[in-house]
């Protein structure tokens, strides 16, 4: 079980609104803090210890799905905290990391295990179509889906990315409603 939580996560364990579970919060009733971007997250143990209180029937492990990992891989950090905050505030709820460079990146594909990795591929330090290739050949991250994300790329350009395992491309700037509707086809929850 994730040992952070979100307000929505946390609204469904506790079968009320994100409101009240906000509302809560902001009386001290539960435990929380906030993420540099304002998002107000709330440990696992400290929900636990507030439903015992308050009675609330808490849920075994099995019963709880997992949510969706998406890594951002971009060193525009203004595209990235879009996209970032986009995806965190969708109805789907997803779990949403970024990485600034590619080094980064790989320790991150292989710390958080994302099911979606958004990546721009023309970053200083990343070569696009090797970070495709390399997730696609390990038959621990085979199963990822890659977005490719880039202002710099044509038709000719996507086909090669594609043959070296992304999943779908786009040119930048994707609107963000067909960038939430494109996630959430890849992830098969459409």
């Amino acid at each position: 079980m994730n040992d952070v939580l979100t307000v929505f996560q946390v609204s469904k364990i506790c079968s009320v609104s994100p409101k009240t579970i906000i509302n809560w919060i902001e009386a001290g009733h539960i435990k929380a803090y906030k993420t540099v971007g304002g998002h107000r997250r709330i440990n696992w143990l400290d929900l636990e210890e507030f439903m015992k209180k308050q009675g609330i029937p808490i849920p075994k492990e099995e019963q709880m799905e997992e949510r969706k990992r998406i890594l951002v891989v971009d060193d525009d950090p203004i595209i990235v905290e879009t996209i970032v905050q986009a995806l965190e505030e969708d109805e789907f709820d997803y779990e949403v990391i970024s990485a600034a460079d590619g080094f980064e990146a790989g320790l991150q594909v292989n710390h958080f295990k994302p099911h979606l990795l958004i990546l721009d591929i023309m970053m200083p330090d990343i070569k696009g179509y090797e970070v495709c290739q390399k997730i696609k050949a390990n038959k621990e991250t085979q199963n990822i889906k890659i977005m490719v994300l880039s202002a710099y790329l044509d038709e000719e350009k996507f086909a090669k990315m594609k043959e070296y395992g992304a999943d779908i491309c786009f040119s930048k700037p994707l609107p963000l409603p067909q960038l939430k509707e494109e996630v959430s086809r890849l992830l098969e929850l459409r």
